[in-house]
């Protein structure tokens, strides 16, 4: 096997390397996302008094406190980005 075959073939091997790395990556991007509408589902959930747990009580207090400190900015004025509360993805719009 010549040099120039030995680089073909490097190059082969790290071009399906990559692809592997890029799939990997896309799947934990899904994974997270779905982590992400598992939470403000839940969310939902408790504040219609569906689902109680106390483990998910901290959280639940968590969120409504940052909400609040983003409700009180707007009230004075200050910008804001997104609130978790308006946040909306196109797996809630299909749902």
């Amino acid at each position: 096997m010549g040099f120039l075959d030995k680089a073909k073939a490097a190059a082969e091997q790290a071009a399906t390397k990559a692809k592997e790395t890029a799939g990997d990556m896309q799947t934990k991007r899904e994974l997270g996302q779905c982590y992400v509408d598992l939470g403000r589902a839940t969310f939902r959930l408790v504040e219609a008094g569906e689902v109680s747990s106390p483990t998910l009580d901290p959280l639940v207090e968590k969120i409504r406190s940052l909400e609040a400190q983003l409700d009180e900015g707007e009230a004075e004025g200050e910008p804001v980005a997104a609130t978790a509360s308006s946040d909306t993805t196109d797996s809630d719009a299909s749902t």
